[in-house]
């Protein structure tokens, strides 16, 4: 049987770590969140977007994310142990979500999503550049 968007997003929220843009603050804070991805658009990016992020388009991540492809991002490949979490920019959330469920996939043992994304971040009073 085919899925759907809403039962590929189900999936993703069942088998991926949700946190909050607080939850996010407090681990950057305390130095325990390697490397935060920013898996929108380079158009969404340029408006903004969290502070020391990298941007890693959705459409790009698996080759990026994979040390043995010839364009991957050694920031995010050489460590698939790192504390990584993943945003977009809103909730629910989807691009995010099946962000991490892929890096999940692909062998990376600590990846969250942050499903409220960059406007709750904002909604927050946090920072963005």
């Amino acid at each position: 049987m085919a899925l759907g968007l809403k039962d590929m997003i189900q999936q993703a929220r069942q088998s991926v770590e949700a946190i909050s843009a607080r939850e996010l603050q407090q681990g950057l804070e305390a130095g325990t969140v390697d490397l935060v991805i920013d898996v929108r658009e380079p158009s969404e990016w340029e408006k903004g977007h969290l502070p020391d992020a990298l941007s890693v388009p959705r459409g790009m991540l698996e080759l990026r994310a994979d040390p043995g492809s010839p364009v991957a991002d050694l920031a995010l490949s050489a460590n698939k142990d790192a504390r990584v979490i993943v945003y977009c920019q809103k909730a629910p959330g989807a691009r995010s979500l099946l962000a991490a469920q892929t890096l999940g996939s692909m062998g990376y043992s600590n990846v969250a999503a942050m499903p409220g994304g960059l406007d709750e971040w904002r909604e927050e009073g946090l920072p963005a550049d």
